[in-house]
């Protein structure tokens, strides 16, 4: 597993029992998890968390507020800033275990010696765009929520990177891929981090499972003639690993030969000193 260790405004302080109890700079919080299936000892810390957020036996749930400072705070990663707040289905706008994807790309990027052209898929409130940009290279952020892109423009904003070149898409990220391709623009890296399921155009509701390859397979085709990397990131249980790297391996790797890595993703867990999975990533480099 490769685990986000360098945060300091950020810290999951335990778990127990289909839960974590998460530090966000001087907030703390409780959430579900499903990777949680462990029940040990919970210490004081768990009742005087800021806030829960409890599931709802009918689906969705809601947040139980003891006591916010504010409805937005802010937390850094580096030179990046992030506003942070809590909103619908547990989420708070950002997800920490990423920071182990964002240092990955910021390391291709500086040792790439050129500026690179990156596009982002399902961007949401813009972690690797701010990291792509802040390495040097010139992102496309594409998201189909506005609010979601906006989101991320203020944490640009907050971060020093608004004069970076940036594009900010609302779109569909399939349908924006299928026209720079074309357009003729080419990329010198993708990451996508696609949603396990979603609707589409009818209403129908679609599994990542069920187009993740041919997905891929359409992204393959807005690579550059030198492209640095195609970072795959997912949260569907049904995708492990190993599923993850053959597809990248007999899409862009056919194309481009290089080599493919994967594997889980997490962050560290203060009260055990263990590492908690979330997610996985898989990722192809030239």
């Amino acid at each position: 597993m490769r685990a986000a260790t360098n945060w300091k405004d950020f810290e999951v302080l335990d778990t127990s029992g289909g839960e974590k109890l998460e530090r966000w700079g001087d907030v703390t919080l409780v959430r579900p998890d499903p990777q949680v299936i462990w029940n040990t000892p919970r210490s004081d810390a768990w009742r005087r968390a800021n806030a829960r957020y409890d599931r709802s036996p009918s689906g969705g749930g809601s947040w139980r507020v003891k006591h916010l400072p504010k409805a937005e705070w802010e937390i850094g990663y580096g030179d990046l800033r992030f506003h942070i707040r809590p909103t619908g289905f547990k989420h708070t706008g950002l997800f920490p275990e990423q920071a182990v994807n964002w240092d990955l790309m910021s390391g291709m990027i500086h040792a790439a010696g050129r500026q690179l052209n990156i596009l982002n898929l399902f961007a949401y409130t813009g972690g690797a765009t701010l990291a792509c940009a802040a390495a040097g290279a010139r992102v496309c952020h594409v998201d189909a929520s506005k609010g979601m892109v906006q989101w991320a423009r203020d944490n640009a904003a907050l971060s020093g990177l608004s004069d970076r070149p940036v594009r900010w898409i609302v779109d569909d990220c399939k349908k924006f891929v299928e026209r720079e391709i074309r357009r003729g623009v080419r990329y010198d890296g993708v990451v996508m981090d696609p949603p396990s399921y979603g609707r589409g155009p009818g209403g129908e509701i679609w599994k990542l499972e069920d187009c993740i390859y041919d997905l891929v397979s359409l992204c393959a085709g807005v690579l550059s003639d030198e492209p640095v990397f195609f970072l795959l990131n997912s949260y569907t249980t049904g995708l492990s690993p190993s599923v993850m790297a053959y597809i990248l391996s007999v899409t862009v790797g056919t194309r481009y030969r290089g080599t493919v890595a994967a594997d889980e993703i997490g962050l560290p867990v203060s009260s055990t000193g263990l590492a908690l999975p979330c997610g996985s990533t898989a990722v192809w480099t030239r």
